[in-house]
């Protein structure tokens, strides 16, 4: 596939990029980035204004991946609860990681006005409660957030609270995250590429990385051309292949997500849906999550994620069910159509934690960010940046944490993750 998915995203792309043509010859730079999404561009934005020499290798187009396909929500906290990080690392180390998370959405939204990137930035996340237990666990995070983080951003809803942002009945309560964003993924991810561009990285598309030789410096290799590079980003996540970084096997689960985008809603339907265009999602292990778009030229549409799989191949009926479930949460959406339908993968750690590590000495790698990639993945940007001009030790707070890989492998993991998953499904229905 070498253009970008059929999605709502490609077709509202507002950001163009310089030329960017394959890889064909020998280069030696300082710094070779595998991957063009948010952690490969975020780095070569970061690293060029430093005055480093910086090719980005990506092996279809930029942003083709999940940055360029995701929900779109640029979030505080993580993939999982603030726990893991305090068992492994300790409370100190677990308040600093999480003020990086915050850091990373403030990250965003001042790279979005700096490079003046037309991606829709907007404030505010709603998570939302399906049953009692889930208020239960929400009650206990935010007085958590608060006592031990210092966190005030997030506010208490109580069904009619939250029926004022999200019209939907079938929720009873939740939080409101002042501080989380969201976005048109694809534009963001193009600007920052632009942004790169601008500051002197050079960026070769069509170009997938077949295998790096290590050493000091090291050589990434493609089809038709090679680099050398005193340092060497790994950004790939999900979608980097096992024969570049054999070291990485079974640290990840690619799940595969999707999401679908309604035709455009009329002032009534939105009045009737998020009238307060926060993002939202809600409480379930196999979670729903939507925001609205933004579209000059014709009303908002919601864009719906909602669904799962573990293989290659999409769920049966797949925009069809997504509808149907729209339906019943909103029903002034019942039968609206469904005009773009898509999906990617999430690079999923065990743990639910990002993973940021060294291969040797000088080759990084950031991944594993477990759903919450659009903004964690900006600052991975910025942390490997500092640690390649020295300043190391945020990136070694991330790396600190365990991470196993999954049982089973490569054959049997899928299957194993799968039987997990539906015992969650049956628990979200309980």
């Amino acid at each position: 596939m070498s253009d970008y998915v059929d999605s709502y995203y490609r077709d509202s792309r507002q950001v163009s990029l310089d030329p960017a043509p394959a890889l064909a010859e020998a280069r030696r730079v300082d710094v070779a980035i595998v991957g063009g999404g948010v952690t490969g561009c975020a780095t070569a934005l970061d690293l060029a204004e430093r005055g480093y020499s910086v090719a980005v290798l990506e092996a279809h187009r930029i942003g083709w991946g999940a940055s360029g396909r995701s929900g779109g929500q640029i979030l505080t906290g993580f993939g999982t609860e603030m726990s893991t990080f305090a068992t492994a690392l300790g409370t100190d180390a677990a308040c600093q990681a999480f003020e990086m998370s915050r850091e990373a959405v403030r990250l965003t939204a001042e790279r979005i006005e700096r490079h003046a990137i037309p991606c829709d930035l907007r404030a505010g996340a709603v998570y939302a409660a399906l049953k009692p237990r889930h208020m239960k666990a929400f009650a206990a995070e935010y007085e958590h957030m608060r006592e031990v983080y210092g966190y005030q951003a997030l506010h208490w809803l109580e069904r009619d609270a939250l029926y004022e942002r999200v019209r939907c009945e079938a929720y009873i309560g939740g939080l409101y995250d002042a501080e989380s964003k969201h976005l048109h993924p694809l534009n963001y991810v193009l600007g920052l590429a632009r942004a790169a561009q601008q500051a002197g990285a050079t960026i070769y598309e069509q170009s997938p990385a077949t295998r790096i030789e290590h050493g000091e410096p090291a050589v990434v290799h493609t089809a038709h051309g090679r680099l050398q590079a005193d340092y060497v980003v790994l950004a790939g996540n999900a979608y980097l292949a096992a024969d570049v970084a054999p070291e990485l096997a079974g640290q990840l689960m690619p799940v595969g997500n999707y999401i679908i985008a309604t035709e455009p809603l009329s002032e009534a339907q939105v009045e009737n849906t998020l009238p307060a265009d926060d993002a939202v999602s809600d409480a379930n292990f196999v979670l729903d999550y939507y925001q609205l778009s933004t579209r000059p030229t014709q009303g908002p549409r919601l864009l719906y994620g909602g669904q799962v799989s573990y293989g290659n191949k999409p769920p049966r009926r797949l925009a069809e069910r997504m509808a149907d479930k729209l339906g019943r949460l909103f029903p002034a959406l019942s039968g609206i159509g469904i005009d773009y339908s898509w999906g990617g993968l999430v690079g999923v750690s065990r743990n639910r934690a990002p993973q940021f590590g060294r291969i040797g000495h000088n080759v990084f790698y950031a991944q594993g960010y477990s759903g919450h990639g659009m903004a964690l993945a900006g600052l991975a940007g910025r942390l490997i940046s500092d640690a390649v001009a020295g300043q190391a030790e945020r990136f070694d707070l991330y790396s600190r944490l365990t991470h196993r890989r999954f049982p089973g492998g490569e054959r049997l993991r899928t299957p194993l993750l799968v039987l997990a998953t539906n015992f969650y499904r049956m628990r979200d229905l309980i």
